[in-house]
């Protein structure tokens, strides 16, 4: 018999790939109008139309469970969780709307603070990366976002060279504290992805590191970190290198670095 973890691990994996779906109709069909949020942030008729799928898919299959969305501002009035879950239904608006492929769907279990289980999903790419039980993998899908039949593949993350670091860094939110900070290490080579993808390229080998240095949500990161993890890697505060956690209050992240474990980390000053 599945344990409970496996089989919110396999619905979650579902509800990526339902709302991966709608997304995906919807980038095809070339309706790409943005309206700003209180915050000002664009959001689109994919974002809603995948929040919507995945925010009634956990509650019909978890009651129990609180699900946070960021296209949901009523659920961010909840705080003090212990468990709960984190829902980012399309990662990267900005990339979507400039039609470019890197955007993501994302969601994440949070237990005490960590992100325990998690799924991201690049519809346009055809790649879903998800926890599955203490490990992590990757699968390619279909045309018909289903999983593709043998494409599962244990992550592995990298053995860092700190004489040559591979680092991911933001497309749409490079900023010069970014380089300045980056300026410290050795590096031998650059990724750029946008989304919770920089995430992935950490835990799939293809990164060493991901640095940090502007405003995300928990919505952003959760279950890209929960990959991460799973991989073996690790996400941690820019200012004192303490584990990130979720639930704070707000919602809101400070600064972090995401990273293979080898890459020697330097101060933030």
């Amino acid at each position: 018999m599945a344990s409970e973890i496996e089989l919110i691990e396999s619905r979650l994996t579902e509800l990526a790939l339902e709302g991966g779906a709608a997304i995906m109709e919807i980038f095809h069909s070339g309706a790409m109008e943005t309206s700003a949020k209180a915050d000002q942030s664009p959001v689109t008729a994919a974002d809603l139309a995948a929040d919507k799928i995945i925010g009634n898919g956990l509650a019909e299959t978890f009651p129990g469970i609180h699900a946070v969305t960021e296209e949901s501002a009523e659920s961010h009035a909840a705080s003090g969780l212990d468990r709960f879950f984190l829902v980012d239904p399309l990662d990267g608006t900005k990339e979507f709307v400039n039609r470019r492929t890197d955007f993501t769907v994302n969601i994440a279990l949070i237990e005490g603070g960590v992100p325990v289980a998690g799924v991201v999903y690049a519809p346009a790419l055809g790649r879903l990366w998800a926890t599955r039980g203490p490990v992590a993998v990757e699968l390619g899908t279909t045309d018909a976002h289903r999983i593709a039949a043998g494409s599962a593949k244990r992550l592995q993350i990298s053995t860092p060279d700190n004489q040559a670091l591979t680092v991911v860094a933001s497309k749409s939110h490079r900023d010069q504290a970014t380089d300045d900070y980056i300026g410290k290490y050795q590096v031998g080579d650059f990724a750029s992805a946008g989304s919770s993808l920089k995430f992935c390229l950490v835990a799939g080998g293809e990164a060493d590191f991901y640095p940090r240095l502007g405003r995300t949500m928990e919505w952003d990161t959760a279950a890209g970190h929960a990959v991460l993890r799973a991989a073996g890697g690790h996400v941690v505060r820019f200012d004192d290198h303490a584990p990130l956690g979720y639930g704070k209050p707000g919602y809101e992240n400070p600064f972090f670095l995401a990273y293979a474990p080898g890459v020697s980390l330097c101060a933030p000053a």
